[in-house]
């Protein structure tokens, strides 16, 4: 066999194959098969095997996001490949192939880096979402907003499943905080509705007695009353509260039928009155208008006779409606206060006392103004027009009150 070299390999004449390294030669197999140029080949086809490999390595560091390889298994993958080139039985830049692994190490822990401070990143970012869900799960577990809030839980729990784990310690501690107020509340809101029931219970109980006395009452004719008893078990009613829900429709039910049953005799009952009432106002208007007819007052005995006449049919007649009763008998008042005044005029004017003591005035006033007349007349004579003036005017002021003396004295000659 003859012998063949290349740039990173040779063949001796023997078939030994030897590999170019910076530490020198080195035996990598031999050959006996064909000649050294294919020996050559072979060794070399096994050296780009090896390229191959380094080169799907670099190509996977090059990667970034989720498909990027993880940095531990690459730098496991360039160890093991280390070794394989280190000891290779091929030719080739076999210095070359581990200076280029050299460099995918340090390629490899600057992903590793990387993937350290994202994942530092991430579990900072995982730690204030999972504080925050802790701290508003403990701000809910003082609400009174039971549905809501208890809707909002289980969001927070559902959040809380699909953020990203912590280590153990901190993520046991904010677990621990979330649960204790998930708990917290849910002992809360179970005693509020624990005892939402058992007033309403009481609640169901009172309206039972509030259906017991409106059935007792629905069947009364004592209408004022029992009008009234009625709208205080409505008010009772209103201010107690909601019983349970499959019960409250039923208990309202009973309730309102003996209502209506009452309300709904008391007023076929008013109907009929006030029909009645109606009848009875029409016949009024007739009597108050023959009542009037009696003014003015003329003869006092005479329109006392047929005022007399004219009650005894208006008792008789009976009650008219409540909104029209005051019109009424205002009209008929008016004309009985018309005949009492004629009678008190009657009775003045025969009054001996008041007579008297209308002449006197009368009598006094004529004297005060002989007087007067007495007075102007010297005053005049003697020049002393500003006195004569002054007794005239008291002489216009007198003769006005003897006249309106002289009309009320003569009422008591009619």
């Amino acid at each position: 066999m003859g012998e063949a070299t290349e740039a990173w390999g040779r063949v001796a004449e023997d078939g030994t194959v030897y590999v170019r390294t910076a530490d020198g030669e080195r035996q990598v197999g031999s050959w006996a098969a064909g000649s050294p140029d294919e020996a050559l080949a072979y060794y070399q086809r096994k050296f780009d095997g090896l390229k191959v490999e380094v080169d799907l390595i670099a190509n996977r560091l090059k990667q970034t996001g989720p498909s990027a390889p993880s940095p531990k298994d690459a730098l496991e993958k360039i160890g093991k490949l280390r070794e394989s080139i280190s000891g290779a039985n091929a030719v080739g830049d076999l210095d070359g192939l581990l200076a280029r692994l050299d460099g995918l190490v340090e390629l490899a822990e600057q992903r590793r880096a990387e993937h350290r401070a994202a994942r530092e990143q991430q579990q900072a970012g995982a730690r204030a979402a999972k504080q925050e869900l802790a701290e508003e799960a403990e701000r809910l577990a003082v609400s009174t907003e039971w549905r809501v809030a208890g809707d909002r839980m289980k969001v927070l729990l559902d959040e809380w499943k699909a953020a990203p784990r912590l280590d153990r310690k901190t993520d046991d501690e904010l677990w621990h905080r979330l649960s204790q107020a998930r708990s917290a509340f849910a002992k809360r809101r179970k005693q509020h509705f624990a005892e939402l029931d058992a007033q309403r219970v009481e609640i169901r109980s009172h309206k039972e007695q509030l259906i017991a006395e409106a059935e007792a009452l629905q069947d009364s004719t004592d209408w004022n009353p029992t009008a009234g008893r009625f709208r205080d078990l409505m008010s009772e009613w209103k201010t107690a509260g909601r019983a349970q829900r499959d019960v409250e429709d039923d208990l309202w039910k009973r309730f309102k039928a003996a209502q209506d049953t009452f309300f709904a005799a008391r007023n076929a009952i008013l109907d009929e009155r006030n029909g009645a009432e109606r009848e009875n106002l029409a016949a009024k208007e007739v009597l108050v208008v023959e009542a009037e007819a009696l003014l003015p007052i003329t003869d006092h005995r005479a329109a006392r006779v047929a005022l007399r006449s004219l009650n005894e049919r208006w008792e008789a007649i009976g009650p008219v409606p409540r909104d029209s009763r005051q019109r009424i008998e205002g009209r008929l008042h008016t004309v009985d206060r018309a005949i009492a005044d004629a009678e008190a005029s009657e009775l003045s004017r025969k009054d001996p006392e008041k007579r008297a003591r209308a002449e006197a005035t009368v009598e006094q006033l004529r004297t005060a103004l002989d007087k007067l007349r007495v007075q102007a007349d010297k005053a005049r004579a003697a020049g002393q027009e500003k006195k004569a003036a002054d007794a005239e005017a008291s002489i216009a002021a007198r003769q006005e009150w003897l006249a309106e003396a002289e009309k009320a004295l003569a009422e008591f000659t009619r």
